[in-house]
């Protein structure tokens, strides 16, 4: 589950930018909104992010895609030399003469310990690297290591294996990927590898891979047609059921759409619109973090999809008793209302003069306790909407003659 993710220095986040998905506890409203595992903080399980084009909120889904990469092919060039990773995703804020290095950290709860993850780099590599974890029942907090270019040192509990490799750690490389490949006793790397793995970042044209439906569709319309149909008919899209074939050699997936003749013909899936694939590949996604327990990190969510279809979505993260979790981008201000979310689960991002971006929770703005959020957010009393100079409107010509 992700408590926390912070990125500093990476492309307009200049300055240390934090996503806190803790909830304020001082909030009463929504409880159902929030995931209580009995450690004493609560958690959300929904944060919505709205900016305006070009205010940096794409940003933001881009360091967690960055972050990942870096994790995932940290070993990548070892045997081939070809360009590393921290080569290939340092893409430090670019109005600066002098580039600073970038920096990343993830704070996660995994089988019953706070893991603290993070990494400073450039361009040639790993500046210093740390992994902390506290105990949730005990609260005793432990270093699993602590790596600076210099050396690396290992806590207690992995020490007596760590040892005996870190010399072989390449400097480009992460400490957490290294011995993530390693089968060792310790299952803490694997499991904090795999944790932050676990969060899905899902880029704003999703809809146009659509070779997740020929891998999980099968198993969604075996485990969960209903709700799928419920989904599919929450803005009367005419569906009536979906079929997979699969006594071909490929799979063939139909829809089912009740004729004026109160006959039922069948429509291949792939000749719907692009609005109704998406809906269901994007519920696909919410599918598999819930079962898995995952978090999925979409951007640009409202996208060639329906308000209705969007709460429908955010439904389905409250109405399960996992521990699954949804971040979305959005333009969308449909849901901007206290009737659905708290004041912690709504964030702003915006861009100064300087190219600069910020975010912000609307927990970090006096708000009135009638306000209406959304009407506030579009007067720019939070930022996070264009600014548009007064220009004036050129007179259309009549009649074709200037």
């Amino acid at each position: 589950m992700l408590v926390q993710f912070m990125a500093k220095n990476v492309l307009s986040f200049r300055e240390e930018t934090i996503l806190d998905m803790t909830a304020i506890n001082a909030y009463k409203e929504h409880e159902s909104n929030l995931i209580d595992i009995g450690c004493g903080e609560k958690f959300l399980r929904v944060a919505a992010v709205y900016g305006a084009n070009a205010s940096g909120k794409s940003n933001l889904y881009l360091a967690m895609s960055y972050f990942q990469r870096i994790i995932i092919e940290s070993l990548n060039n070892v045997s081939d030399h070809t360009e590393s990773a921290i080569h290939k995703y340092y893409i430090p804020f670019s109005f600066e003469e002098q580039k600073e290095n970038s920096e990343f950290q993830v704070v996660e709860i995994l089988d019953g310990f706070e893991y603290c993850y993070g990494f400073e780099y450039n361009a040639d590599c790993i500046v210093s690297e740390w992994m902390y974890r506290k105990n949730l029942k005990t609260k005793r907090k432990a270093t699993v290591f602590e790596r600076t270019t210099e050396h690396a040192e290992f806590g207690a509990s992995v020490r007596k294996e760590c040892d005996l490799y870190k010399e072989q750690i390449p400097s480009d490389a992460l400490v957490l990927s290294f011995f993530n490949k390693l089968k060792l006793k310790t299952d803490i790397f694997r499991s904090v590898y795999s944790g932050i793995l676990d969060t899905l970042v899902i880029p704003s044209d999703f809809c146009e891979d659509t070779r997740i439906l020929e891998r999980y569709l099968p198993n969604i319309i075996t485990e969960q047609k209903e709700k799928l149909i419920e989904f599919l008919t929450a803005i009367d899209m005419g569906i009536k059921d979906i079929i997979c074939d699969d006594h071909e050699e490929d799979l063939r997936f139909f829809t089912v759409h009740r004729g004026k003749d109160g006959r039922d013909y069948a429509l291949n899936l792939y000749a719907e619109s692009e609005g109704t694939i998406k809906s269901i590949i994007l519920f696909i996604y919410a599918s598999m973090a819930i079962w898995n327990n995952g978090s999925i990190f979409i951007d640009e969510l409202n996208t060639k999809l329906h308000p209705l279809l969007l709460k429908f979505i955010v439904d389905l993260f409250y109405e399960q008793k996992s521990t699954a979790q949804l971040i979305y981008t959005t333009h969308d201000t449909t849901l901007m209302d206290k009737k659905f979310f708290r004041r912690d689960q709504i964030w702003f991002v915006q861009k100064d003069e300087y190219g600069y971006s910020e975010l912000q929770a609307l927990s970090e703005f006096k708000v009135r306790s009638d306000a209406s959020f959304e009407k506030d957010y579009l007067a720019g009393v939070y930022g996070g909407i264009p600014f548009l100079k007064d220009f004036e409107m050129m007179e259309g010509q009549q009649n074709g003659v200037g």
